[in-house]
């Protein structure tokens, strides 16, 4: 089964596009987080960066978590947010620790270095490539942004467009051959989510910034469903796992996913 087929199932099955973000480096509080929402979400997203802060202690626990949702709930697909991108001999060795050693459905990395780069993930034709686009941080148009002179293929003419826009071309017109290719496009930015859509077609997007970043969930939606309705795996972290800091926090990390859950729905 493909990482696509995989989220398919669990869209239809939770009725969600609610993507939690696992970014805490203890077990317990995972598991715990998973049992309050595994109901309610489509995908689980794991940010290495807070497990590797605390040595193999946090990468022990990043590997018995993904551990727990594979035995637990292995109809839940697992994204491992590691932004990975490098020459393609040290990316066989990102691949090795992804997929065969922590089991995950899908990762993502930044194209920086283009195509040939990134081949040993693009091969893998079973997974989740989810490929860095529009970023939903505020210094994202920096390199993003840059507006990109080229010559149309068909009267020489000048085109001028924003660099993401070149990268949402070149991965839906060139990169995605086993088609597990998807983009990272930020609620922060509804416009531009909205014109990288009308360039893809109906690839699927993983859409960080609502919650704690403060993108608007409406906006969101309207911009990013595709023409099925879907298309759209919406990330919230913050949001939902430190939503309260007392012992009462799983149920409220629960009570804002089914408010996240139903609010998306209501755009759908």
């Amino acid at each position: 089964m493909t990482f696509q087929e995989k989220l398919d199932r669990i869209v239809k099955k939770n009725k969600s596009l609610v993507c939690v973000g696992l970014d805490q480096n203890l077990l317990s509080f995972n598991k715990t987080i998973i049992e309050a929402t595994h109901d309610l979400v489509c995908s689980y997203k794991l940010n290495t960066a807070f497990y590797e802060s605390i040595g193999y202690e946090g990468v022990n626990a990043l590997k018995d978590t993904c551990d727990y949702l594979k035995e637990k709930y292995p109809e839940i697909p697992i994204i491992i947010d590691a932004k990975r991108g490098d020459i393609g001999n040290t990316n066989n060795g990102y691949v090795q620790f992804i997929f065969p050693y922590l089991g995950a459905d899908a990762v993502t990395v930044h194209p920086y270095l283009g195509e040939e780069a990134i081949r040993p993930f693009l091969d893998l034709k079973d997974k989740g490539i989810i490929i860095l686009c529009k970023t939903s941080n505020v210094g994202s148009g920096e390199f993003q942004n840059l507006q990109v002179q080229s010559l149309s293929r068909h009267d020489r003419t000048k085109i001028v467009k924003p660099l993401y826009q070149i990268v949402a071309e070149n991965v839906a017109k060139k990169w995605n051959k086993n088609k597990n290719c998807m983009l990272v496009v930020g609620a922060t930015y509804p416009d531009e989510l909205k014109e990288v859509r009308k360039i893809v077609g109906d690839m699927t997007f993983l859409v960080p910034g609502v919650g704690a970043q403060g993108g608007d969930v409406e906006k969101t939606v309207k911009a990013g469903l595709n023409s099925k309705g879907s298309g759209m795996i919406i990330n919230s972290s913050r949001g939902i796992i430190f939503a309260s800091s007392g012992p009462d926090f799983a149920e409220v990390a629960r009570r804002e996913a089914i408010k996240l859950k139903e609010e998306i729905n209501k755009y759908r």
